[in-house]
C-alpha cells in the first residue's frame, strides 16, 4: 500500500499515548477513528480533543479552521468493528498486556481488508510476537510514538522479518505526513533505538544510586547541566511512569535469573505506589 491509499485510520486504545497519536492524525487530515473498551474513556475523549485544540488557538499555534478540520477527523466508535471498519491503518495503543494484544489482534484480522496495515505502539512487545494472529504477517510492524505523542519528533518503525519493505516504507511516509521525524529500525531489537540507549544511561544512574554515590536528584542535576539533556534520567522514569521501568527489569530478571541493576530500589517504589507524575510522587512530588 502506497502512501496516497492511507486516508482511514484507526486508534485502538484511548489512554494517553492512543489518544494523542489519534489526534496527531486528525489535525494533519487523516479521517481517524478511535474506540476503546472503556465507554467512559471514550466519552472523555472529544472534550479532551477540543479542550487541547482551543488551547492551540488561544495560543496561535494553530487557527480556528484548522481546529475545526481536526476535530471533524477525530471520531469516536463505540465497537472496535465500527472504529476499524474500512480502515487503511489500525494503530494499536492498548495495554502491555500479550494475551490482551493477542485477542486484540485475533478480532482485527475479521475485521480490517487484506491491504490494511496492523501496527503496535508498544515499545517492547515486538509485532513479530502476533503473527501467528493475522493472515497478512507482512502488515504488521512496530509504529513507535515517544510520549507525549503530540509533541516528540521521534517515530520508530520497527521492521521485523515477517515485515515487508512496503509496509515499513509506508509506515515511514505516514509518519512524516503526521509531522513526525521516524526512523527505520532494521532489527526487532530489545529497547528499539532511544529506549535501548536511554536504558543504558539508566541502568548507569540506577547503579549509582544503589551504591549511594549519589541521590537521584543530584544524579540528575548533573546529567542535565552537564550532559545538556532535556531530563535526567530519574525524572524521566517520572515522566514515564517508574511501573513501566520496573516492568522491563523484572521481565529480564524472570528471563536470565539475575536481578538486574536498581531492581529493588525499583520494586520498592512500585510497591509504595509511587510510579511517578501519575500518582502526584515517583523520584519527586508533583503537585495534583
Amino acid at each position: 500500500m502506497s502512501m496516497e491509499k492511507i486516508k482511514k485510520v484507526c486508534v485502538v486504545g484511548g489512554g494517553q499515548m492512543g489518544r494523542q497519536i489519534a489526534l496527531n492524525a486528525a489535525m494533519n487530515g487523516f479521517s481517524t477513528r478511535i474506540t476503546d473498551t472503556f465507554p467512559s474513556v471514550i466519552e472523555a475523549l472529544q472534550p479532551w480533543a477540543r479542550e487541547y485544540l482551543q488551547g492551540r488557538v488561544n495560543k496561535n499555534k494553530i487557527t480556528e479552521e484548522a481546529m475545526k478540520n481536526a476535530l471533524n477527523n477525530f471520531r469516536t466508535a463505540d465497537t472496535l468493528e465500527s472504529a476499524a471498519e474500512g480502515a487503511d491503518l489500525v494503530i494499536e495503543a492498548i495495554v502491555e498486556d500479550k494475551a490482551t494484544k493477542e485477542a486484540l489482534f485475533t478480532q482485527l484480522n475479521g475485521i480490517v481488508s487484506e491491504t490494511c496495515i496492523l501496527a503496535t505502539n508498544s515499545s517492547f512487545m515486538v509485532a513479530s510476537m502476533f503473527t501467528h494472529c493475522i493472515s497478512h504477517p507482512e502488515r504488521i510492524a512496530n509504529l513507535h510514538y515517544f510520549n507525549p505523542a503530540l509533541v516528540m519528533k521521534l517515530v520508530e518503525v520497527v521492521q521485523g522479518p515477517h515485515c515487508s519493505d512496503e509496509t515499513a516504507q509506508t509506515l515511514l511516509e505516514f509518519a512524516r505526513a503526521n509531522g513526525k521525524t521516524p526512523v527505520l529500525v532494521k532489527e526487532e531489537i530489545e529497547g528499539f533505538l532511544a529506549n535501548r540507549i536511554a536504558k543504558a544511561v539508566g541502568t548507569e544512574a540506577l547503579y549509582l544510586a544503589e551504591r549511594g554515590v549519589a541521590t537521584p536528584q543530584d544524579i540528575d542535576t548533573a546529567v542535565e547541566n552537564g550532559l545538556n539533556y532535556p531530563m535526567g534520567p530519574f525524572r524521566l522514569q517520572d515522566f514515564s511512569g517508574i511501573d513501566i521501568a520496573f516492568s522491563a527489569r523484572k521481565r529480564e530478571y524472570e528471563q536470565t535469573g539475575i536481578k538486574p541493576v536498581g531492581y529493588d530500589l525499583l520494586e520498592a517504589k512500585v510497591k509504595s505506589g509511587e510510579l511517578g507524575r501519575k500518582t502526584g510522587k515517583g523520584w519527586y512530588e508533583y503537585s495534583k
